[in-house]
């Protein structure tokens, strides 16, 4: 018997009054969350939903996300979590691929009207049944869109005996973002995504007086749900529920709960300090661990971060099928900035060529990985599956090298490289030199079609404050900075760049 939901249970058991969770104003014991997990639990049996069930979520960082999580888990169903930003068609696509019974679903608010996209969502896709509608206002018992969770909740019982599920049965499938074709459902188990959490706590000593962590990354991502959440209630921690990244408003919040952890993606980073530089924000004094992933940081980030802040940022790597933790530079060993540290305790990591041959020394190659964060495959889609896994391996699609201490460092990713005139083009290099100038706040490089050369290196770039530089001034500084294969012949300002809703930059919408 392994159940993810332990997690929670066992910090209710032990600190029933700790605070769990922190939104606003309100603060939530682990017992309240527990009791309620049990209740959403007793819903879903209620409704003929069990043990190998698919159960869909829709929900932004709000304290109903662990809520019905963890009830999902209980009742030995599998959790399928979705990005809040898909279109009713999308909605459809994941409730079908995952052959979903249930959708609990927020509301919405003007700017994200995800109820009115879920209902569309749920009307269309065949075999989901039930559509439960978690309401903006709180304790609402009615909403336009459907069932409100609250109605439903209405008698069931706040005691639920958990169900026994195997370690190997599935807890979560996460979608990833399906760069190529339709997005795929990774299925992870109970004890990928235990161990994850159990491995995530450990690699960080606890601050006396106990911990607390801004879960701002979206919970509905691997990131934020195993190295925030689960890892959070995990080590009975406090967790802040931030629903939208804001520079300023996830500094104060800082200042103001003491947060000791935080973890995000670059690009959060990046505009925490660029708020800080250009308006002098207030510093929170209590952070204690810094960690990045999503996409490897800029080094001149993590230097203007350790100078501004007095910690320095953890790059750690991992994806959806890891669970996501696969590798970190990891507390008690020397941290080597622009690299993403060592293999985690008990996975293993390899480079290979593209026959699955192993590369020995430096590389490159793409990382392959094994290990007790492996999922078990691409949830109705063998091919799939066999194509990126071989005898326990899984292969990630990521190109890096690996110096003589074993420490791993991301080129890029395989699919992100820009071939020019028959020469790979790693974007993410060229992309650390631009920064190295002071016009330069934030840059994209991608490649372009190009006639003779097949494809052209071209960069977007955000300037920093009051900066003038020009298109021509900077291609002709990137010239004497770069091999000539390598230095983007197009440069287009912009005041901004597509994003994801985890805050990575959005390649394909620039090429």
């Amino acid at each position: 018997m392994l159940n993810l939901s332990i997690v929670l249970e066992d910090s209710a058991r032990n600190t029933p009054d700790g605070t769990a969770i922190v939104f606003g104003d309100m603060r939530l014991p682990f017992s309240m969350i527990d009791t309620v997990a049990n209740q959403v639990a007793n819903l879903l049996v209620t409704r003929g939903i069990g043990k190998g069930d698919k159960v869909a979520l829709a929900c932004p960082n709000l304290p109903y996300f662990p809520f019905v999580y963890y009830g999902i888990l209980k009742a030995g169903a599998t959790v399928v979590p979705l990005n809040v930003l898909l279109q009713p068609r999308e909605i459809a696509y994941h409730l079908d691929d995952s052959d979903a019974k249930a959708l609990f679903c927020f509301e919405g608010t003007p700017e994200l009207p995800l109820g009115e996209r879920g209902k569309a969502g749920f009307e269309a896709a065949e075999g989901c049944e039930h559509f439960f509608v978690l309401p903006a206002t709180p304790l609402a018992t009615e909403s336009e869109y459907g069932e409100s969770f609250w109605a439903a909740l209405g008698g069931m019982a706040a005691e639920f005996e958990t169900v026994q599920t195997a370690p190997d049965d599935t807890a979560v499938i996460l979608y990833t973002s399906g760069t190529t074709g339709q997005p795929k459902g990774a299925e992870l188990t109970h004890q990928n995504m235990l161990m994850n959490a159990i491995i995530s706590d450990r690699m960080f000593p606890r601050t006396e007086g106990g911990d607390t962590y801004l879960a701002v990354l979206p919970l509905f991502h691997s990131f934020g749900q195993t190295t925030v959440m689960n890892t959070g209630f995990l080590r009975g921690s406090t967790v802040v529920l931030m629903p939208r990244f804001e520079p300023g408003e996830a500094l104060a919040i800082m200042a103001k709960e003491g947060v000791t952890y935080f973890a995000g993606v670059p690009t959060m980073y990046w505009a925490m300090l660029t708020k800080i530089h250009s308006e002098g924000a207030e510093l929170p004094r209590s952070l204690q661990v810094a960690v990045a992933g999503g996409a490897s940081s800029p080094v001149e980030v993590l230097r203007d971060f350790e100078e501004t802040f007095g910690v320095g940022i953890l790059e750690g790597y991992g994806l959806s099928e890891t669970s996501p933790v696969a590798c970190f530079n990891q507390i008690g060993k020397p941290a080597k900035p622009g690299t993403i540290g060592t293999p985690i305790w008990g996975v293993e990591m390899k480079l290979v060529d593209g026959d699955w041959k192993t590369i020995e020394g430096e590389g490159p190659g793409e990382i392959a990985i094994r290990g007790h964060n492996v999922m078990k495959g691409y949830y109705g889609r063998p091919e799939a599956t066999a194509e990126v896994m071989k005898d326990g391996w899984f292969r990630t699609g990521d190109i890096a090298t690996r110096d003589a201490d074993g420490y791993y460092a991301i080129i890029d990713r395989a699919k992100d490289m820009v071939i020019r005139g028959g020469f790979n083009v790693y974007p993410r290099e060229v992309e650390e030199v631009l920064m190295t100038h002071e016009a330069v706040s934030l840059a994209a490089v991608v490649g372009v079609p190009h006639d003779s050369h097949g494809e052209e290196v071209k960069a977007y770039v955000i300037r920093t404050p009051g900066a003038t530089i020009s298109e021509d001034e900077l291609v002709a500084w990137a010239k004497e900075n770069l091999a000539a294969y390598k230095y983007p012949r197009i440069v287009e300002f912009r005041d901004a760049l597509p994003m994801t809703a985890t805050g990575k930059i959005l390649k394909r919408e620039l090429r």
